[in-house]
């Protein structure tokens, strides 16, 4: 009931400015464009939505692989900015994102700060509140608005082109319960065999996958979690929905081993970095085998089995061959069917992470002292020389 009064609101007042500025033939010539919209805050992941359904923002005329501009009524601007529906910029790079599943539209910054808080968003009085005052008669709540305006036709449509990628949430269209569930053990380096799981979320159903994975780690002997993407807030809501079925995740959430750290996608940030310590920290407290996982199993997930693949000494192409499994799982994507995109996700995903890391060039990554790295890494960032020995005993080989 919300949203259809926020349409009938946006609806009269664009009718209203639009038959100031322009005649319909003109109207009819013009690029899309939308305006005033309203704005709220991602905080998840941090962003900002903008609250148009995804399917209406296209049928306006905008493209994924658009070059737009997203201006905000407190005068924050975000200029010549790639649509797409994927994360397809590198870290760091603002994007005008309509990512499957997204109940709106979102401006965000790929792996960066809360656009949200750069902004300077906030809960205002905007000028078609004062004007019209609608916004109050209804109801909806104060926030700063959005423009998008089309800058330059497919501007970007090559790279969204090449980056485009979906999955199916249908077990039926995977070969097997292991591959849907994207699960599988971290064997490399001198991690102990079959002591460090990756998988997607076993209590975050969104996907349809959580009672497979909670089924594989039960059979597997997991122990203890390291939840990547939650709080204990959002781990209790889920386990009220009617559709949880995770009874093995619930008997380990219950007995204190289901540890959430509730990680942004900012890797670059230092609180990213000391959730990750943290985390490990309290991993070590208990016995093994563990799980690590976020909702997918594959940003937040391939960060953090990074470290650990490093901190085991494992060598660049193993890593890069475990981080690309997902893809694999997920997409198909392998380095002999789709090489452009196998390499092109590699690049961008991951060797970005491992320079983040190490402080080393793509070229250097195959000599780097891995180890060195992830353990100057976690020391910086508040694990203790005690915590990390006790975390490497847990996970290491005798």
């Amino acid at each position: 009931m919300k949203q259809t009064i926020r349409k009938i609101i946006t609806a009269s007042i664009l009718a209203f400015t639009a038959g100031c500025q322009s005649s319909p033939a003109e109207s009819s010539a013009a690029l899309p464009e939308i305006r005033n919209y309203a704005t709220q805050h991602e905080s998840e992941f941090g962003g900002v939505y903008i609250e148009i359904g995804i399917d209406e923002f296209n049928d306006l005329g905008f493209s994924y692989g658009d070059s737009v501009d997203v201006i905000f009524s407190n005068g924050y601007r975000l200029e010549d900015i790639p649509y797409y529906n994927g994360y397809y910029v590198a870290a760091g790079e603002a994007l005008l994102i309509a990512y499957p599943g997204y109940d709106y539209i979102k401006a965000a910054v790929n792996y960066g700060n809360d656009l949200w808080e750069t902004a300077g968003l906030q809960a205002v009085n905007g000028e078609i509140q004062k004007k019209e005052n609608l916004w109050l008669k209804a109801g909806l709540q104060e926030h700063d608005t959005a423009d998008i305006v089309l800058r330059e036709k497919g501007k970007y449509k090559d790279i969204q082109e090449a980056r485009d990628i979906h999955y199916s949430d249908e077990r039926v269209k995977y070969d097997s319960d292991v591959m849907f569930a994207n699960f599988r053990p971290v064997n490399m380096g001198s991690l102990a065999e079959n002591m460090v799981y990756r998988s997607a979320s076993p209590c975050d159903n969104q996907h349809k996958r959580a009672p497979y994975v909670d089924q594989l780690m039960k059979e597997a002997g997991v122990k203890a979690i390291l939840n990547l993407s939650d709080n204990d807030a959002k781990i209790e809501g889920y386990i009220s929905r009617d559709d949880f079925d995770c009874p093995y995740f619930l008997s380990l959430y219950e007995s204190g081993t289901v540890f959430p750290i509730a990680l942004n996608m900012n890797y670059l940030s230092d609180e990213f970095a000391q959730k990750i310590a943290q985390g490990f920290t309290e991993l070590a407290k208990t016995e093994g085998p563990y799980l690590i996982h976020c909702t997918e199993g594959k940003d937040r997930t391939g960060f953090v089995c990074m470290l650990v693949e490093m901190l085991a000494g494992a060598e660049y192409q193993e890593i890069a061959d475990d981080y690309m499994v997902t893809y694999a799982n997920y997409y198909r994507i392998t380095e002999e069917s789709e090489p452009v995109k196998y390499r092109t996700i590699l690049e961008m995903n991951l060797d970005a992470m491992m320079c983040f890391v190490t402080g080393k060039t793509k070229e250097e990554l195959v000599t780097a002292d891995l180890v060195k790295s992830a353990e100057e890494y976690l020391l910086k960032n508040g694990m203790t020389e005690e915590d990390l020995k006790l975390f490497r005993s847990r996970i290491m080989k005798e």
